[in-house]
């Protein structure tokens, strides 16, 4: 058997609905493993829940609308994973927000806030809800989906990274907390993926050329390039990791951004 095989086990992948979080959802349920789609729209989460079961076989995805603001719908999500599946094996933490772009000194504090509940907040809110489960069964892997955002400073999305720096120190903590219960915590650090996020990266004119110039790799990345991280997070190929992030960037941060 593959060490990324998942048959049997269960995923909740937050946001994912779009993006990298439905390339990481689709990823795992081709290894095997039940998934749990969610985003704030339940339509939304409906449409790739039908997909994937018309891929993989009936009842392999179910849709659970939540928004990641909203504890009790956190705390729903959860509880109708295990009504539904028995268990939790993997967490997969990918929603997240940013309503703000500028300086510091122009953001308003319900602004900052809410980006520091969404983005933080709300990740351990959902892995404590998720660990009494998982430490019941002495195995569990979390992945928070962080930023190299997190690694570097802005002027433009400074609050939105200072909360996936934090996103970096709750992989480390939790690792910690958790290590004894086999229950492994890591990070995913994505540079410039095709999403909706980076829009205007690879919509505007000249933009991603640019971008793509400054890469070792040449181009931006695509979702799927970064489930193929969260597969190795979720599964038995890193069973000895924890506490640790992967730069997943393209090679734009050892070529320091130039």
């Amino acid at each position: 058997m593959s060490q990324f095989d998942l048959t049997g086990k269960v995923a909740i992948v937050t946001g994912s609905s779009r993006g990298i979080g439905r390339a990481i959802a689709e990823e795992l349920a081709a290894l095997g493993a039940n998934v749990v789609i969610s985003s704030r729209k339940q339509d939304a989460c409906d449409v790739v829940a039908q997909s994937i079961n018309a891929a993989h076989g009936e009842r392999t995805a179910i849709a659970i609308a939540a928004s990641i603001s909203d504890k009790s719908a956190l705390r729903n999500l959860v509880d109708r994973t295990l009504a539904e599946f028995g268990r939790i094996d993997v967490l997969v933490c990918n929603a997240a927000s940013n309503p703000y772009f500028g300086p510091m000194s122009g953001i308003s504090d319900e602004q900052f806030i809410k980006v520091l509940t969404n983005n933080v907040v709300a990740n351990n809110w959902l892995i404590q809800m998720c660990a009494p489960d998982m430490k019941r069964q002495s195995d569990g892997s979390i992945i928070l989906i962080s930023s190299i955002g997190g690694l570097v400073g802005s002027d433009t999305i400074g609050a939105y990274n200072i909360s996936k720096a934090a996103d970096l120190q709750l992989v480390r903590n939790l690792a910690v907390e958790f290590g004894e219960h086999n229950i492994r915590v890591n990070g995913i650090a994505p540079g410039i993926i095709r999403t909706d996020f980076a829009r205007a990266v690879w919509e505007t004119p000249g933009a991603e050329a640019a971008f793509a110039k400054a890469m070792p790799l040449g181009r931006i990345g695509e979702p799927a390039e970064i489930a193929g991280a969260a597969a190795f997070l979720a599964s038995k190929a890193s069973a000895y990791m924890t506490g640790q992030t992967i730069v997943v960037d393209g090679g734009i941060m050892i070529a320091g951004g130039k």
